[in-house]
């Protein structure tokens, strides 16, 4: 397994300040984005320690692979799904505790997606409503791998609503699960197999909220090179409003026997 990755954030055309966060760490193969909340730029805060805590974690995992983990190992998750979610369940108390040290920090949370890959597999968790799509070259297709937690997802799944009620539903940005919220929180980790040339875009609500499956699913379809395409990914979100910080980062797979390709940011 080889793998190219590229990451950026961006401010987006209506705030002030940036409160996204994304972590690539290729001596891992772990790669992240966090959408953070709160005033007082907590929500930023809170989005540094998710990436911070889950690359440190995987850190010491790989140092020392007799350490002893802050939780249990959940028995329906092998080692890899455990050791991803392990981590963001760290980070969820690292953001627990500092709010709850920090008045001014109180409330604050964010949600996570992480992509870690491990021989030929890789393991997405998720927190919140970012997101983690695939796009499978062979099929020219883009999939969404991990599925929102959040209000609206839970209205689609029990009302089969309208495409017009979608898009005028009023508590669209209302999240149902995030980091920081609880002293501890429930990770959703799936395990995808993906092919040759495959790539996974990792996003924050700001794109995936800016423009549609449709429109990133060209963008991956028409440029190779994933620095342009994850630059036309934001323009696109900024060309459409750029109403929220907007963050993607964009990992594509080569298998084993494939030249080595370098890591690029």
């Amino acid at each position: 397994m080889h793998l190219e990755v590229v990451g950026k954030t961006d401010v987006g055309r209506k705030r002030d300040h940036n409160e996204d966060n994304f972590l690539l760490l290729p001596e891992e193969n772990v790669f992240c984005v966090a959408d953070g909340m709160g005033g007082h730029s907590s929500g930023e805060v809170a989005s540094q320690i998710a990436v911070t805590e889950i690359g440190e974690f995987f850190k010491m995992t790989s140092e020392d692979d007799e350490v002893t983990w802050p939780f249990r190992m959940d028995k329906a998750y092998g080692y890899d799904e455990n050791r991803i979610s392990v981590a963001i369940k760290l980070a969820n108390m690292r953001i627990f505790e500092t709010s709850r040290r920090n008045s001014k920090q109180h409330g604050m949370g964010t949600t996570v997606v992480a992509v870690y890959c491990k021989d030929r597999a890789a393991f997405v968790a998720h927190v919140g409503d970012s997101r983690v799509y695939r796009y499978i070259a062979a099929e020219q297709r883009l999939v969404q791998v991990t599925e929102d937690h959040s209000l609206l997802n839970d209205y689609i799944r029990a009302k089969r609503l309208t495409p017009e009620e979608i898009a005028n539903f009023p508590h669209k940005n209302v999240i149902v699960r995030a980091l920081g919220m609880k002293d501890s929180v429930l990770v959703d980790v799936a395990r995808v197999e993906p092919k040759e040339n495959d790539t996974f875009l990792l996003c924050s609500d700001g794109l995936s909220g800016m423009i549609s499956d449709e429109q990133m699913q060209e963008i991956l379809r028409t440029e190779s090179d994933l620095a342009r395409a994850t630059e036309k990914l934001i323009a696109g979100a900024n060309a459409a409003g750029g109403t929220d910080n907007i963050t993607c980062v964009l990992l594509r797979w080569h298998e084993a026997d494939m030249p080595a390709l370098p890591f690029g940011h």
